[in-house]
């Protein structure tokens, strides 16, 4: 029977009274004469949270110390391991000896020592060390391990040092360092190197990076990384501030490199932040020396950088945002001054439930679109406008299961513009709308538990615009969806509005599988009673008459999600096509998609889109995985891009190998081959989990 006994109790009761005084479990405690105690059998020892486990213990009063027989085990509160064969230590467990020991850092990382000294419960000094974190395996050496004279554990900071160090192989040296500081795998956050990279391309070399973290304090960090090759000195930073309010980040690099004159840069920020009144203030900035530097060193695949702030307050009933835009394109065939590059807006919105019922919605706003350039015409034209509108909706339960809905709206903009001789330098515009849909939706049942809704819809719209023409310069581009089948306008702005009369059918079908499949198909079609030159040819909307709208959506509990969508006209030839097909789970994570757009001046496409994209990542086994992205230009015949990206990882190392290829090329930027290692030791990284599944060794 095992028996409870204060260590110190009898001994030393003034220590024994005191707060944290060790405590005794063994099998059975005698006393030897006056001054010495011997615990045997199932020793445990507990003191503020750490734990001993040994075979015997005897306490000598006199040089009050302990005489520990093993096998020895000890587990402190933060996770960390020591066994021993022999121990000499303070009742306190704070300083001591232990004889042929091995230490276990988070179930990671062991060092096995001939002989490892405690001293002020903080730091450990091993002698004669060997540390590694893969499978040992008898006689035969681990994949990897650092051998050295001396390592001081500090576990207080987290860190060890090495003395003398060797790093081997399967037990052949490979390079020696007289000194080494390392992160303990317990540590979230520490100043020093992070894994390194290589990355080869065709146009910068062979090159190496080498980031080293440094922490500012518990909510600042900053990463250094230089990547030197034989065609460029470069120097990356990412700043990193939390506050209470918030977050901020800023990456950026600077570049002298023999593809072009003069020192290159880049630099990408972005903030976040919590104002009172439940207001958020969200600000990025993008800026670049030259068009092709993001794509010549694979920062980005930007070809419009946008740098902004905005402000927003959302709350139940108001919504208000502004904002302001800077616009630097970096298209060949674009310019900056004609963009427009300065894009600003203004909007409050306001939403009631007035008595007479329905909801009413108020809004005013104000934007402009500013360029740099005094010519006359689209690129000079600077135009501000300022509106507002009022809406109002309601919608009943009629008979026979019909749900009927009614809209009315109010849309009054006022315009002023400048370097446009084609435009009234001042335009006021009233647009008065009006609709009504009716739907009648049908459902069952199904004795498997599969239920099916079939919803026909009836929707009826006119529209009329009293006063000037404005310039259009916020719906250029506009697509006809099943978002949109049912609309008062499906321009994607407010610069652009449709007009007269006009009629939408269509009918969705949603099933929902009682095994937890779900797919909608939705079709429709838009009648006119006039056509609007600003759409566009291919946009599915231009004449009198729409395309025919086909959409479908299924989802599965696996994981499983397809999402298609199709214009086509009255001979069912295809104006618009796009789909995507997604599958993830524990073993696969695969997206594909595919999109057709026929050719398009109007919209600066004068030739067929026809592309599919790939990215896809496989789990083989425990050990391999491989990530895959492609794009081909199926119109060209060509491919866009490809990439490859294999990664081995076990319970001490992890590789990564890639290499991709960018086909792209214009004035500015030339195709790039790029190649990429890089590779870590499990148990060092700090923050990092542990590593891959454990190399079994043979019977």
């Amino acid at each position: 029977m095992r028996i409870l006994a204060l260590l110190l109790f009898w001994l030393l009761p003034g220590i024994a009274a005191a707060q944290g005084a060790a405590t005794l479990v063994a099998d059975s405690v005698a006393l030897n004469g006056q001054d010495q105690l011997i615990a045997q059998g199932n020793v445990e020892v507990l003191y503020q949270g750490t734990r001993l486990q040994a075979t015997a213990i005897t306490y000598d009063q006199p040089t009050d110390r302990l005489t520990i027989s093993g096998p020895i085990v000890i587990r402190t509160p933060d996770g960390t391991i020591l066994t021993a064969a022999q121990a000499d230590l303070d009742p306190q467990l704070q300083n001591g000896m232990l004889q042929s020991a091995r230490l276990v850092l988070d179930q990671q990382l062991q060092i096995a020592a001939n002989q490892i000294d405690r001293a002020n419960g903080r730091y450990l000094q091993l002698y004669k060390t060997t540390a590694s974190s893969c499978q040992i395996c008898g006689d035969r050496p681990p994949l990897w391990e650092i051998r050295a004279e001396r390592v001081i554990h500090d576990q207080l900071e987290k860190q060890l040092y090495f003395e003398n160090a060797f790093f081997r192989i399967r037990g052949v040296p490979i390079f020696w360092l007289p000194r080494m500081r390392l992160p303990d795998p317990t540590l979230t956050r520490a100043t020093g190197f992070l894994i390194p990279e290589q990355r080869n391309t065709n146009q910068l070399g062979f090159g190496i990076k080498v980031p080293y973290f440094i922490t500012l304090g518990d909510h600042r960090d900053v990463t250094l990384t230089p990547y030197l090759s034989s065609e460029t000195r470069t120097l990356e930073l990412i700043y990193r501030q939390a506050f209470v309010t918030g977050t901020l980040r800023a990456e950026g690099a600077i570049s002298d490199d023999s593809l072009q004159d003069g020192s290159r840069s880049y630099l990408f920020a972005e903030g976040r932040f919590r104002l009172p009144r439940q207001t958020q203030l969200r600000f990025d900035i993008e800026a670049v020396s030259d068009p092709a530097y993001l794509l010549d060193y694979g920062y980005s695949g930007k070809d419009r950088l946008d740098s902004a702030i905005d402000l927003l307050r959302v709350s139940d009933t108001a919504l208000f945002n502004a904002n302001l835009t800077y616009y630097q394109t970096l298209r060949a065939d674009e310019s900056n001054a004609s963009l427009p590059p300065i894009v600003a807006e203004l909007r409050y919105e306001k939403r009631l439930q007035p008595e007479f019922g329905g909801t009413l919605t108020l809004e005013a706003s104000v934007d402009t679109a500013y360029r740099y350039s005094d010519d006359d015409g689209d690129r000079g034209r600077d135009v501000t406008r300022a509106g507002g509108r009022v809406n109002w909706r309601d919608d009943w339960l009629v008979g026979a299961g019909f749900v009927a809905e009614l809209q009315g709206q109010l849309r009054g903009d006022l315009y002023h513009v400048q370097d446009d001789s084609s435009f009234v330098e001042s335009e006021l515009r009233v647009v008065p709308s009006v609709s009504a849909t009716l739907r009648w939706p049908w459902a069952m049942t199904t004795a498997s538990g599969t239920s099916h809704v079939i919803e026909p819809t009836v929707f009826a719209a006119w529209s009329d615009r009293f006063g000037g023409t404005s310039p259009n310069e916020d719906s250029t581009r506009n697509e006809f969806d099943r978002a949109n089948l049912f609309a008062l306008s499906r321009f994607a702005g407010d610069d652009a509005v449709e007009t007269g009369r006009q009629v939408a059918a269509g009918l969705r079908w949603t099933r929902f599988g009682a095994g937890g499949i779900t797919s909608t198909l939705t079709f429709g079609r838009i009648a006119k009673s006039q056509a609007d030159p600003e759409f566009t040819p291919s946009s599915g909307l231009r004449g009198t008459a729409s395309n025919w709208l086909v959409s479908s959506q299924i989802s599965a509990p696996g994981g499983f999600i397809l999402d298609t969508r199709a214009l086509f006209d009255d001979q069912a030839e295809v104006n618009r096509a796009a789909g995507i097909v997604a599958w993830q789970n524990r073993e696969i994570s695969l997206s594909a998609a595919y999109i057709w757009q026929a050719a398009d001046p109007e919209e600066n496409r004068n030739d067929t889109v026809s592309e599919w994209t790939i990215d896809a990542g496989f789990k083989l086994n425990e050990t391999w995985s491989v990530e895959m992205d492609a794009r081909y230009d199926i119109a060209a015949d060509r491919p866009v891009r490809g990439g490859i990206g294999i990664q081995w990882r076990n319970e001490c190392v992890t590789i990564d190998v890639s290499a991709s290829r960018r086909y792209t090329s214009s004035p500015n930027v030339a195709p790039t081959t790029t190649y990429g290692l890089s590779g870590s030791l499990s148990g060092f990284s700090a923050g990092r989990s542990g590593g891959g599944p454990a190399a079994r060794c043979a019977q």
